[in-house]
Formats: C-alpha cells, sequence, structure tokens
C-alpha cells in the first residue's frame, strides 16, 4: 500500500529526493489517490508537504534533528519507548528484522529494525487488514509522540494523527497517560536531556507491541506493567 511508504518517505530525514517528491506533488497525489485517509488528515499531511518544499533543507534537517534525534520522549525509535537501552531490546531487534527478511525487505546497514520510517515500510508489503492490525501493536507510542508533537504546534504531527486513523485499534488510554505523564524534553537543555539518556530503562520483556506479535491486546498488559513499574 502506498500511502504508508508515502507516510514513511515524509517522515524520514529531509533530503533533495523529498524535497523534489513534495514540490512535485508526487506524495500528495499518492496520498489522495489510494483514499485510504479522510480529508482531515490529508490537509495536514498537504500542509507539511508545503513546508518540505519551501524551506530551505538545512532548516528542514535542523528541525527534524531537535524534533526526533534529540529527544528521548519523540524518538522515532520504537523500542525506544518500551526497551530502553534493555537486553530485551536487541532480541526484539532480531525479531523484528526477522519479519522484515520473511517480507522480502533488506534492512540498510545504517537504520535500525525498530525506525518507525522502517516499520512503515514493511506495513506497505502487508496485506491491508494484517497491516492495520500491525500498526496497531505500538500505536500508543506512536500516539505518545503524536501527542507531543501537537502540543508543539508541529507539522509532523500530521503523520501520526494518519497513523492513529489508519491502525486497527486506538491507544489504551492507561498506557497513553503513563507515556505522557514523563515530561516531553527539550533538545535545548542538555543537561536535563544527558539524565534522561542516563536513567535505567524499565523492561517489559519480548513480547511488547512492535516485536511481531499478533496478539494487539498487549497493549494492556504493558499499561498495568508500567504502572507496577511506577509504583514501584
Amino acid at each position: 500500500m502506498l500511502t504508508y511508504k508515502a507516510l514513511a518517505a515524509l517522515l524520514s530525514y529531509p533530503s533533495d529526493t523529498l524535497r523534489q517528491a513534495v514540490g512535485q506533488g508526487e506524495i500528495q497525489a499518492v496520498l489522495a489517490g489510494e483514499g485510504l485517509l479522510k480529508r482531515k488528515h490529508l490537509e495536514g499531511l498537504n500542509a507539511l508537504c508545503a513546508e518540505l518544499a519551501e524551506w530551505s533543507l538545512l532548516d528542514l534537517q535542523e528541525r527534524y534533528v531537535d524534533l526526533f534525534d534529540r529527544s528521548r520522549s519523540r524518538s522515532l525509535h520504537l523500542f525506544e519507548h518500551v526497551h530502553g537501552e534493555s537486553r530485551d531490546r536487541g532480541q526484539a531487534m532480531v525479531d523484528l528484522g526477522t519479519m522484515y527478511s520473511q517480507a522480502g525487505l533488506e534492512i540498510a546497514a545504517k537504520e535500525l529494525p525498530d525506525y518507525l520510517p522502517l516499520y512503515l515500510e514493511y506495513l506497505s508489503v502487508l496485506d491491508p487488514q494484517e497491516a492495520r492490525q500491525r500498526l496497531a501493536q505500538p500505536i500508543h507510542v506512536i500516539a505518545a509522540i503524536g501527542a507531543r508533537l501537537n502540543n508543539r504546534g508541529s507539522s509532523y504531527a500530521a503523520i501520526f494523527d494518519a497513523m492513529e486513523a489508519l491502525a486497527a485499534e486506538k491507544a489504551d488510554k492507561a498506557a497513553l497517560e503513563t507515556m505522557l505523564a514523563e515530561e516531553d524534553d527539550d533538545p535545548n537543555d542538555t543537561e536535563r536531556l544527558d539524565a534522561s539518556w542516563a536513567e535505567e530503562p524499565v523492561s517489559f520483556g519480548p513480547t511488547a507491541p512492535g516485536t511481531g506479535g499478533n496478539d494487539c491486546g498487549r497493549i494492556k498488559q504493558i499499561a498495568e506493567r508500567i504502572a507496577a513499574a511506577k509504583a514501584g
């Protein structure tokens, strides 16, 4: 499904190729033509496309780094929000990489399997219903990042709103509230950001969302584990 590939492109690190694609309306045409998204979502994505076409590449890249690369709370690596740097993350990466291989996808050496644009590329080759179910597995992480971007007034929030609309299930309220209870970090607050990265991560085991399991109901279990970890 080309919609997932288009969203993956928009969420990737800005490049001249991306600027050319949105400047010529290619990505916008794909999103509108496939008909998976409603008008309100297309309007938000078109606003982002306009920025990508009009801003200088340097400004676009600087904004991207500040939003995603220098932030733990808005990281585009899904397992960072679930496993942190624990050993479970390594096994989850292996499992996800295996899923990609089975779907005929090859991962570039520079990319980690849990990078969200790469996960969207994977979803694009699946059956439509399976893609929606797979997207629902990490949807509480996606919703949390989207909420933080919306609070910042970022046009990138439109991508996350679109993903929520495409997913087979909505984010579990308890899991989402727990994630959002953590303060959104500021890339300019280097001292606090360093402290955040140094914190001991909470591990939720190899069945966390995004690892490729078939049980989309795991979100509730994860919320309970988060709550237990917080209480402890």
